[in-house]
């Protein structure tokens, strides 16, 4: 063998390492990790803010869940749960979905559905508190992840008081027993 066959060898073998170098660089541009991502997606509500001036002057009118409960209405708080439908079942025996079926919730232990897998902060939520009442239920569905922070509901939180108390009073009526309003 010659030296020119010799420096063919060498340069297709050169030439094969530069070739799976430049293929791995591509590949690492092309197929990026992603790091610190959330899973799922979350729902925004149109027109909800966090602007902490509104929360001051909102907080010093806000009446209590029961006052506002004797006011609620069942089939506006229907209404209100269509846009929970999406990821939660309302009929009894009803199944899970992306969140837990809600039949019976008011007054249920939280993170106790059976066959539903609750976030670990759920869980954690669930052993501090013995039941959803009608406080817990109103402050959760205000702001779900910062009244329990590391939910995994990917839901921004129902800023109206008449709303929410719409909401909880249709909850209420999903039971064969309903929890009195006090």
């Amino acid at each position: 063998m010659n030296s020119f066959e010799l420096n063919k060898i060498a340069g297709a073998i050169l030439f094969a390492l530069v070739a799976f170098m430049g293929l791995n660089v591509l590949t690492e541009v092309i197929f990026a990790p992603h790091e610190d991502e959330k899973r799922g997606f979350e729902i925004e509500v149109a027109g909800a803010d966090d602007g902490a001036g509104d929360n001051a002057a909102e907080e010093a009118k806000v009446a209590s869940i029961e006052e506002l409960l004797a006011t609620a209405s069942v089939e506006a708080g229907a209404r209100q749960a269509r846009k929970c439908a999406a990821c939660h079942s309302f009929d009894q025996g009803g199944p899970n979905k992306v969140g837990p079926a809600l039949w019976g919730v008011v007054g249920r232990a939280p993170a106790t559905h059976a066959g539903f897998s609750y976030s670990s902060a759920m869980r954690e939520f669930g052993t501090s508190n013995p039941e959803w009442t009608f406080e817990q239920l109103n402050e959760f569905v205000k702001a779900p992840r910062k009244h329990v922070s590391g939910t995994s509901m990917g839901y921004a939180g129902m800023k109206k008081d008449s709303q929410r108390a719409d909401l909880i009073a249709y909850l209420r009526s999903l039971s064969d027993n309903p929890v009195p309003i006090n």
